[in-house]
């Protein structure tokens, strides 16, 4: 199987994971006050990554419905952002976190962040990553025998 065909198996195994980044403004409560948005809503929050700095903070979240809260925070206003993320399932052993970092170095491909995911369906440890070029990135962890979650493992 040529590159371009293992490309077209990838995007047949599912919708990818959507991140979405909200901007907060750095003050006591605000991320709060985010999450109770989602939860009046019954979005899970499925993975979380807080970026601090004086005056901002970026949130990015990985959720159980990202259509629904890209409707919440345009109706209100709120400021965000998309971004498509791999998210595989870690297991001890050669699909372990080494066996991930190990696979992307021997790749040459750089990674743009990193964060756990809280829940996972089959109660394995999981990541999100975005790296330099994600589809090359799947099919290298594929190769490898990572498992790939896509949306809708983590939709309710």
């Amino acid at each position: 199987m040529d590159f371009e065909d293992h490309q077209e198996d990838i995007t047949t195994l599912g919708t990818p994971v959507r991140q979405i980044a909200v901007f907060l403004q750095n003050r006591a409560g605000a991320l709060l006050s985010v999450v109770r948005l989602l939860g009046d809503h019954h979005v899970v929050v499925l993975g979380i990554s807080v970026q601090d700095a004086v005056d901002a903070t970026v949130v990015r979240l990985i959720l159980s419905d990202p259509d629904l809260v890209e409707t919440l925070f345009i109706e209100r206003g709120i400021p965000y952002s998309t971004t498509e993320v791999i998210v595989l399932e870690l297991i001890e052993g050669a699909t372990g976190l080494a066996g991930c970092l190990r696979a992307l170095l021997n790749a040459e491909t750089n990674i743009h962040f990193i964060y756990p995911i809280l829940t996972q369906p089959n109660g394995r440890s999981a990541l999100a990553l975005c790296l330099e070029d994600n589809e090359f990135g799947k099919s290298v962890l594929l190769k490898e025998g990572f498992k790939l979650i896509y949306q809708e493992d983590l939709s309710r």
